[in-house]
């Protein structure tokens, strides 16, 4: 087409090379260019790349969540666990009781004092026969054993007594799943939960939709002075097969575990099906992504296909020889795809 010819000179001639380096031979070359890497595109798929970013970006946040994580610190698996390695101990593990639990307490020695469906008050406290209101807030089941069968002791009701303590009916602590999962709600959390329990919960991951990434809200010392929010982003690929149990971290009261929509990139012109296409795998190579597209059509110039990224802050145009890749065999020189990159397919002029 005139149009495009004109433009594919005007653009060669404006384009100014702050740095160029060339991969792979003639299969892939990378430009860094000063004017905005658009221009290489028309009106009409500057038009219609705009259509498809917004359409992509139509999620609202209206629960804030998308706020919340762009100004709180955040921190990968590893990192936190460097920062906080008590999240790994043996004390995480371990509920502890709050306020509208519901225990049952077995005294072996004296059926007579079992009790089933005991309540934990508002304030933390259960009222058991002949001790009295005994505060059991923060503690773990054990710790709430001991501190019974002491007090029989020390009223000398019951010697040497043997106290299990269960809890019924988890109510004081919950956490929230929200996102690309099947079912989004609040939770109440129960002993040793982890992530891939919230999943569960959840219904499952929305595999349609979902990202690469998930990220856990948690609320470091809640209800205290010292109240604060922390971000923590897990590999949900990951997780999910089994390769990064790391991730898998105990939660926490409070706890919000967010799956983000997944990212996109775009493949407009000569392709059978262009459009916009979830970021999905662990990477995408452009040969795939042209594949997810249909494939190019029989117009396509296909070794003067072109990547549009931006990379922190600069653009870059990557130009492939496609049949450089495919024909000779050289998949090592196939270009990974980064979330947000545009492919442009150009017709042939012939």
């Amino acid at each position: 087409m005139t149009t495009r010819s004109a433009k594919h000179v005007f653009w060669i001639g404006c384009i100014f090379f702050l740095t160029a380096c060339v991969t792979g031979g003639e299969a892939v070359r990378v430009k860094t260019v000063s004017k905005s890497a658009m221009e290489i595109l028309d009106k009409e798929e500057r038009d219609r790349l705009a259509e498809l970013r917004q359409a992509d970006q139509g999620e609202k946040d209206t629960n804030g969540i998308k706020t919340v994580i762009k100004g709180t610190p955040n921190y990968s698996v590893d990192e936190y666990l460097r920062k906080f390695p008590a999240a790994m101990g043996p004390a995480t593990q371990d509920y502890r009781v709050g306020g509208y639990d519901v225990l049952s307490v077995t005294v072996y020695e004296e059926q007579d004092l079992s009790r089933k469906d005991l309540a934990v008050s508002a304030d933390g406290y259960i009222s058991f026969p002949l001790i009295g209101r005994v505060l059991v807030q923060n503690l773990t089941p054990s710790e709430i054993e001991a501190l019974i069968a002491r007090k029989l002791t020390e009223g000398q009701f019951v010697m040497d007594a043997h106290v299990s303590v269960t809890v019924t009916d988890f109510r004081s602590k919950q956490f929230m799943v929200l996102g690309s999962v099947k079912t989004p709600a609040a939770y109440p959390l129960k002993a040793r939960e982890r992530v891939l329990d919230a999943l569960s919960k959840a219904g499952g991951v929305d595999a349609e939709n979902a990202g690469r990434q998930a990220v856990i809200i948690r609320t470091l010392d809640p209800d205290t002075p010292a109240e604060k929010k922390i971000v923590i982003r897990l590999d949900l690929p990951g997780l999910l097969k089994g390769g990064d149990q790391t991730a898998n971290l105990a939660l926490a009261d409070k706890d919000l575990l967010y799956i983000p929509k997944s990212e996109n990139f775009y493949i407009l012109g000569q392709v059978k099906t262009p459009g916009s296409y979830p970021y999905l795998e662990k990477e995408v190579s452009l040969v795939e992504a042209i594949s997810k597209a249909g494939g190019f059509t029989q117009i396509a110039a296909r070794n003067r296909t072109r990547i549009i990224r931006v990379e922190n802050g600069v653009e870059k145009i990557i130009e492939v020889r496609v049949d450089e890749i495919t024909e000779a065999g050289k998949k090592g020189k196939d270009v990974i795809i980064q979330p947000g990159d545009v492919i442009v397919v150009p017709e042939s002029f012939f």
